[in-house]
């Protein structure tokens, strides 16, 4: 049996390299472990971490093409972040212009979360530990 020892990176692909940046640095927080320009694909490459461990990779591309994102179409539902406080980080969201769905509650397990886009409407959660 193939035995994973967790997940090692998202990948995401944005449309506009510094608006991304801006939104997972400065408003997600999110701190930078190095970023790289690859002139061959005219392409940025910024890895990020979350809480210190190196878990995203922004990529942009010339030109990518679009696909859905909406949190029930097929494929990578949502990319979701543990918080301690849901209100604070809902509150923090909200007062950067960023819109966030309702507070729900997961059924199985009584935690809150919700709902939020980053730039190119890839949709995020926050879900409270």
């Amino acid at each position: 049996m193939l035995q994973l020892s967790g997940v090692h990176h998202v990948a995401i692909i944005c449309s506009n390299y510094e608006v991304s940046k801006h939104f997972y640095t400065q408003i997600l927080g999110l701190s930078v472990v190095g970023e790289v320009y690859r002139a061959e694909r005219n392409s940025y490459k910024l890895d990020l971490a979350v809480n210190g461990q190196y878990q995203i990779e922004l990529f942009s591309f010339p030109n990518p093409p679009a696909r859905p994102s909406r949190p029930e179409a097929l494929g990578l539902r949502h990319l979701a972040f543990a918080v301690g406080d849901l209100d604070a980080a809902v509150a923090h969201l909200n007062q950067q212009g960023v819109v966030t769905e309702s507070i729900r509650v997961d059924q199985q397990t009584n935690r809150r979360f919700t709902f939020f886009a980053d730039p190119d409407d890839l949709p995020l959660e926050l879900y409270e530990q």
